[in-house]
This record gives structure tokens, C-alpha cells and sequence, in this order.
């Protein structure tokens, strides 16, 4: 049976060197890749620590429909998902970093999560797994 993972999913940015502060500092991602493309084009991929699979591909937006689709990339939803295995250490170490929860941690059937915003208003869960 083949095997495919995800490999990178594309967050349309305003600036490349605050989107690695942001996700570096802030959130704890690891910068996996920060390549010069020429042109002031970059390919910037970071992940979660310890993440087997998945990133974000950090994209500068080049042009006013890309500028136009920065944070709102999923129409409003939470598009994007943040497990964990440590869900009060891994809340208290972003308040402190200044990521901004949309709300205060809730208990759902499949497990304990709070909706945070990036900078560019891209919605996100933290979410550790029942």
C-alpha cells in the first residue's frame, strides 16, 4: 500500500520575517526551511515540535488578490488545527507570548480546546485530543 502525508499547506502572509517571529516565538514552531528564491520570493516552512508530518509554507503575498486573501484564507472558519499533548502548558506558554484566544478553554466530547488568531486573523483551535 502507498503511503502520502501531507506535506505543506500554504498560509498567505504580509511579511516573511514576522510571520517566522510569530510562529517561532509565539506560538513554538520550529523554522524547518528559510531558502532565498531570488526576487525577494522565499520558501519558509516551520511546524509544531515533534510533528512527524504537516507545515505551514510561509508565502509573502505578492499581489493585491493574494494581499486580499491574507487571513481570511478559509472564509471566516477555523481552518487550521493544533494538536497537542499538553494542553494547559501549551496555552499558558502562548497567552504569555501574546497570541490572542478568541475565548477561554472549553471541554468538548472529543476533547479541550480554545480558538486563537494569528496576526493576520487566520482562526486556529488548540486542541488536545480526548
Amino acid at each position: 500500500m502507498a503511503r502520502q502525508s501531507l506535506h505543506a499547506v500554504t498560509l498567505v502572509v504580509d511579511d516573511y520575517d514576522r510571520a517566522i517571529a510569530f510562529y517561532v516565538d509565539a506560538v513554538g514552531f520550529t523554522l524547518l526551511q528559510d531558502i532565498d528564491l531570488g526576487d525577494g520570493k522565499r520558501w519558509v516552512r516551520v511546524a509544531p515540535p515533534g510533528g512527524a508530518d504537516g507545515s505551514l509554507l510561509l508565502a509573502e503575498a505578492a499581489n493585491d488578490a493574494q494581499r486580499a486573501a491574507i487571513g481570511n484564507q478559509t472564509g471566516g472558519r477555523v481552518g487550521f488545527f493544533l494538536s497537542t499533548d499538553d494542553f494547559d502548558r501549551d496555552h499558558a506558554r502562548m497567552l504569555a507570548a501574546g497570541v490572542t484566544f478568541e475565548e477561554a478553554p472549553r471541554s468538548e466530547p472529543y476533547g479541550k480546546v480554545a480558538v486563537w488568531r494569528d496576526p493576520w486573523g487566520n482562526r486556529w483551535d488548540l486542541i488536545a485530543f480526548a
